[in-house]
């Protein structure tokens, strides 16, 4: 099999030999090391294959013998070539039909997106389109699945979820949106009581009798809004229902370090474009004699899978962007440190009360300095929602 693979590129020639002492011609080819293939022999001549690169040689050797040869058949690469040179028309319309194959292969046709209501659609298809994720695009040239992924669940704040797949020329996505909370239908008798201490800033009572008013003072489990309203003779059980929000303070522990390293990039960006095969990978763009060195690189590689018609090609186009970067140094004085110390712990409260608190002061409890670093014990005066609610309990009368 492998000889068949080589003279099949390499070419063979099919010969005719004739005339006296044919069987010594061969012998001296066998010596002097030019392969025969298929050797035949037909009344008084003898067929046989040489390669197209030992037709010189053997001629060599036959004028030495009383035989004639004549050249009956030509096989291989090499004659084909010449076939397909005679025939331009013809092989450049082969060779740009399957060219163009492969570009539409590798081409987006499709974009499917499942489980999102039209306007979650509408909104994914509107970003796709920022980021150039489009139909008649090359998906080699268009970013990964991954950072598809990454910019819709950035971007769209109703997405939970996208799962992204890229099967030939369709692109498959499925969303998990966020559910919304169901409305109360019901709400079963019910007080509103404090959930932690606090003094009262605003209050909206739906349902209820209010048991506080603003700027009063209230401890953790106190009863706000009752559930019970009428007269006391005839009290009615409603579920309490309302907004109220109270005064209250937290306290945080923020440590800074005055001096911090980090990296960031420079601007310089090197770019190779390389075919991949196995573990092999191949540049075919963007390599020079002489490279820039890079300080630091940073490289990323995206990979592409080439496809033609419906099959994978055991061939990937892989894009490798290497950036330069370059260590810098923050350093802070005291003062810049207790400032930002302070934001850091405002930003670690904010997520405590959500964002419907409201942080109205900040007070600096203790401050530290040793070992390069600031410590800092804050105290936050911060408006948040109190409302805790609780069952109306019935009492059993004996």
């Amino acid at each position: 099999m492998k000889n068949k693979w080589l003279s099949f590129f390499s070419g063979k020639i099919q010969l005719e030999v004739t005339g006296m002492g044919i069987e010594r011609l061969l012998n001296e080819c066998t010596r002097r090391g030019i392969p025969l293939f298929d050797v035949k022999k037909r009344k008084d001549s003898v067929f046989l294959y040489i390669l197209l690169s030992d037709v010189h040689a053997f001629r060599r050797v036959i004028r030495h013998f009383d035989c004639k040869c004549r050249f009956t058949k030509r096989k291989g690469f090499p004659f084909m070539l010449q076939k397909s040179k005679r025939n331009s028309g013809f092989t450049l319309g082969i060779a740009a039909f399957f060219v163009l194959m492969f570009i539409l292969s590798n081409m987006l046709w499709k974009i499917d997106i499942s489980g999102a209501q039209p306007e979650t659609e509408h909104q994914i298809r509107q970003q796709l389109d920022q980021i150039g994720v489009k139909k008649g695009r090359l998906q080699f040239l268009m970013v990964t699945p991954e950072k598809i992924q990454q910019s819709l669940t950035k971007s769209i704040d109703n997405i939970t979820w996208v799962g992204i797949e890229l099967n030939g020329t369709a692109l498959h996505m499925k969303v998990v949106e966020k559910n919304e909370p169901d409305k109360e239908k019901y709400i079963g008798p019910r007080h509103i009581i404090a959930k932690k201490r606090a003094t009262i800033s605003k209050m909206f009572v739906e349902k209820g009798e209010p048991l506080v008013t603003v700027n009063e003072h209230v401890d953790k489990g106190q009863m706000l809004v009752s559930g019970l309203i009428g007269s006391e003779d005839e009290k009615q059980e409603v579920g309490a229902k309302g907004k109220i929000y109270g005064e209250t303070w937290y306290r945080s522990t923020v440590t800074v370090p005055l001096e911090t390293s980090f990296d960031v990039f420079t601007g310089k960006v090197r770019t190779r474009h390389k075919l991949s095969i196995g573990s092999l990978s191949i540049p075919f763009w963007g390599v020079t004699l002489k490279e820039e060195e890079l300080s630091r690189p940073k490289t990323e590689v995206e990979t592409h899978s080439l496809h033609f018609m419906n099959v994978t090609l055991p061939v990937a186009y892989e894009k490798e962007l290497t950036r330069e970067s370059e260590q810098v140094k923050r350093v802070y004085t005291k003062k810049e440190a207790v400032r930002e110390g302070i934001k850091m712990g405002k930003e670690d409260v904010q997520k405590k009360i959500g964002e419907d608190g409201d942080i109205i002061g900040e007070k600096v409890l203790h401050e530290t300095s040793e070992n390069g670093k600031v410590k800092l014990i804050i105290l936050y005066q911060v408006i948040e929602d109190i409302v805790q609610t609780t069952p109306i309990v019935q009492e059993t009368k004996e």
